[in-house]
């Protein structure tokens, strides 16, 4: 008997998911344990799994996005007649299949802005995630000739940009080297995908997540500057030698645990009629990927050495990298970093990442003229802001927080303990 397969919801906030490829094609045998297809949701691309035996009889959505709950397949026998099926499934609001193939479903073309070239081509043909469907060989000359493939349009299968879209573009005047009276020719990156680009299931969900945050909690900061003289010197004692190479991030991770240990009342959740104080330590740590932030959690913070600190932490962040983090990955966190020392920024202001009532965000180390003992010497220092829900903690529970992290930062081996 046919059994319709309908969108799982593979997130706790997850309310639609995107189909990026199906690994199955109508007519397969599938059996429990086959992967169908790759879904893109809030926090990463996962794999769909079968969990019948049978045929793949119907496809209900080739690509894009489709609501949790939607059909989205049919598996049953062989031959199996689901006409009936598909009938009782028109008032659905995600568009049914016809039996014959599918083509591939294209994203809306993107604007395309002026140029100073004589000639307009309108917009070639996009993916679903954004990018221009192009031939490499049309790549590489429009590359060699310094042409935008958003300007040329396609002429191939499906508006693909080929060969000769690109030498016809160029016969017609369509360079953008050529000059334009007194402008200096347009320069693009052919690299960069111009005008409209559809948005991922991971920015909608952060869209939404940080928009209730900061306008739902009310944030107030608090912002201190940490002497990270010692801390850089027990980091180089600490990896000489070695080949776990902890990182100032990892340090800060277990301070940030061990003063949460020593302030339990800032690892809480606020919860609208209650508040919620966690007795487990579990800090996320913010990553950046290419369409935002995943923030993998390391649990039991305060109770784990900084060698396993920095192995979690490379571990969580390299499957972020390439959104194979698995939901209990992702899931659970009290508490939240996020640091942009390497990117050079000195000070920053973080919006808090719910359940979690703080996120520390961290700025780069600075090199600069200290006072110590009444001398003037060359220091380093580095500056953290607490963003807090005001709801759930005070000012000075706070402000008690950030100077036990700084203690502990300023006094590193007390996290050797």
């Amino acid at each position: 008997m046919a059994e319709v397969i309908r969108m799982p919801r593979l997130s706790d906030t997850m309310e639609e998911g995107n189909i990026v490829a199906w690994l199955k094609k109508v007519g397969d045998a599938v059996a429990p344990g086959d992967i169908l297809a790759e879904v893109e949701t809030d926090k990463a691309t996962m794999e769909l799994e079968s969990f019948e035996n049978g045929t793949l009889l119907h496809i209900g959505i080739e690509s894009g996005p489709i609501a949790v709950d939607k059909m989205i397949a049919i598996i049953g026998d062989k031959g199996e007649d689901i006409s009936g099926i598909l009938e009782e499934l028109k008032n659905e609001t995600v568009a049914v299949a016809e039996e014959a193939p599918k083509a591939e479903v294209a994203a809306a073309p993107a604007p395309v802005a002026k140029a100073p070239a004589p000639v307009m081509a309108s917009a070639p043909a996009v993916t679903t995630d954004g990018r221009i469907k192009a031939s490499p060989l049309a790549k590489k000359l429009a590359e060699a000739s310094n042409i935008s493939l958003g300007m040329v349009q396609g002429s191939g299968e499906g508006g693909r940009i080929i060969k000769r879209d690109i030498e016809a573009f160029i016969a017609s005047g369509g360079s953008l080297a050529a000059s334009n009276g007194s402008l200096a020719p347009a320069v693009s990156n052919p690299a960069f995908n111009y005008g409209d680009v559809p948005v991922s299931q991971m920015r909608k969900t952060i869209a939404r997540r940080l928009s209730e945050s900061k306008f739902g909690a009310p944030h107030f900061y608090l912002t201190t500057e940490i002497r990270m003289d010692a801390a850089m010197a027990a980091r180089k004692q600490l990896n000489e030698g070695e080949d776990n190479r902890i990182s100032y991030n990892d340090m800060v991770v277990k301070a940030c645990a061990s003063a949460l240990r020593k302030y339990p009342n800032v690892n809480c959740s606020w919860l609208d009629d209650k508040i919620t104080f966690h007795e487990q330590i579990n800090v996320g740590v913010a990553v950046a990927v290419d369409d935002g932030l995943l923030v993998p959690v390391i649990k039991d913070a305060d109770r784990k050495s900084l060698n396993i600190i920095w192995s979690e932490i490379r571990d969580l962040a390299g499957k972020a990298k390439v959104k194979k983090l698995g939901l209990d990955e992702m899931q659970g966190n009290t508490f939240t970093i996020s640091n942009l020392g390497m990117f050079e920024i000195t000070e920053f202001t973080a919006i808090i990442n719910p359940p979690d009532a703080c996120i520390l965000a961290v700025g780069t180390i600075v090199e600069k003229p200290v006072v110590d003992n009444g001398q003037i010497v060359v220091g380093h220092t580095m500056k953290v802001t607490l963003s807090c829900d005001h709801r759930a903690i005070d000012g000075a529970t706070g402000a008690k927080f950030l100077g036990t992290l700084k203690e502990y930062l300023e006094n590193p081996m007390k996290l050797l303990r």
